[in-house]
């Protein structure tokens, strides 16, 4: 990999079992540091220690690694006694240390395919004009041949703001969304910003188990419901009558706001998600696995097939209405500004 460039990796991580130690092995090929920042924000004070930890073996699957599995050097652990501020906070602390040419945020539980990670490492050797890169994701809900989608999802939702640029004086300005500035103050994706989309049409996707396991998304939501940021009240209630009971099955997602549907999923993983799959689905292996049984009824249902048909055509008109939008901003942004007061001033008089 010597002769990409130098990518820094950055995780924030509360609770991350069983995910952590897969994410490291299949980030570590392509990076010139892995920073994880380990702890909880005031929100999520009800799934930590008193001490602003996590109460999993995250910390101890961090240090191991870093004993085992880091010849290299390159991981960094950066951790606290007490509470972080918030996720801003987290990022900011890894952003400071990285040393990489650009910074590529990584949650526990989003993985990509190793061609697409190679794939994106060589598109920025070719073109070093490029500052930012998004993704679109694959959801998966409580098993790796089960997915969500949904009126959420399709609205913008599924854009993930993860790879920036990164240099001297640059920063890390908020986590909502993920945004980087450089040394001018100017932001990544207004420079030479690569779409979600223009990396789907290139086959790049990201691959998000965040609705994977029971014990991650009571987590998640108990977070959500007591964040500032979020104030989700019924995000728990979700939980037992959306994702363990399926008594609400056209809003699967936890934002439930909007509709939403399961579907089977029938491609590839990642290599390193099928080794965690096959360990944690072992007897014995601690990991509480939802159960498929209410899941392979309901998508055998003939009647939830023809719901969620009629849901997604309900959205068709807000996906044109997107499209369209897209498409004018496209044709708009070779235009100067001197070309669009003269337009907007032909439109005016007729």
């Amino acid at each position: 990999m010597a002769d990409f460039p130098r990518v820094t990796f950055g995780i924030i991580v509360l609770n991350g079992e069983p995910f952590i130690c897969y994410n490291l092995r299949a980030l570590y090929p392509y990076a010139h540091q892995i920073i994880v920042v380990e702890g909880a924000t005031q929100g999520a004070k009800n799934v930590a220690t008193s001490g602003g930890h996590s109460h999993d073996t995250t910390l101890d699957t961090l240090r191991q690694f870093k004993m085992e599995e880091d010849p290299d050097n390159k991981l960094i652990i950066i951790t606290k006694d007490g509470f972080w501020t918030e996720k801003d906070e987290m990022s900011q602390a890894y952003a400071e240390r990285a040393t990489g040419d650009y910074l590529w945020q990584v949650d526990v539980d989003e993985f990509y395919q190793p061609e697409d990670i190679e794939a994106v490492l060589k598109m920025l050797r070719d073109d070093s004009s490029i500052t930012a890169v998004s993704f679109k994701t694959i959801t998966f809900w409580g098993a790796p041949d089960y997915i969500v989608d949904g009126w959420y999802l399709r609205r913008g939702a599924e854009v993930y703001h993860r790879l920036f640029k990164w240099g001297a004086g640059y920063t890390y300005v908020t986590h909502r969304p993920p945004t980087v500035h450089n040394a001018d103050g100017q932001d990544m994706r207004n420079i030479h910003w690569v779409t979600a989309d223009e990396m789907e049409q290139h086959g790049i996707r990201m691959y998000h188990y965040s609705l994977l396991l029971p014990k991650q998304v009571i987590e998640k939501c108990d977070y959500y419901s007591h964040a500032e940021w979020a104030k989700r009240q019924g995000a728990l209630d979700w939980v037992h009558h959306a994702y363990l009971s399926l008594n609400r099955p056209y809003h699967v997602h936890n934002i439930e706001e909007y509709p939403s549907w399961l579907t089977r999923y029938t491609g590839t993983h990642p290599p390193q998600i099928l080794a965690m799959w096959q360990t944690i689905t072992q007897e014995n292996s601690g990991f509480d696995i939802r159960r498929r049984n209410d899941i392979e009824r309901l998508l055998n249902s003939i009647s939830y097939k023809a719901g969620r048909s009629i849901i997604m055509l309900a959205d068709m008109p807000t996906m044109k209405i997107k499209t369209l939008k897209q498409k004018i901003k496209s044709r708009l942004a070779g235009l100067t500004p001197n070309i669009i007061k003269k337009l907007l001033k032909l439109l005016k008089n007729g």
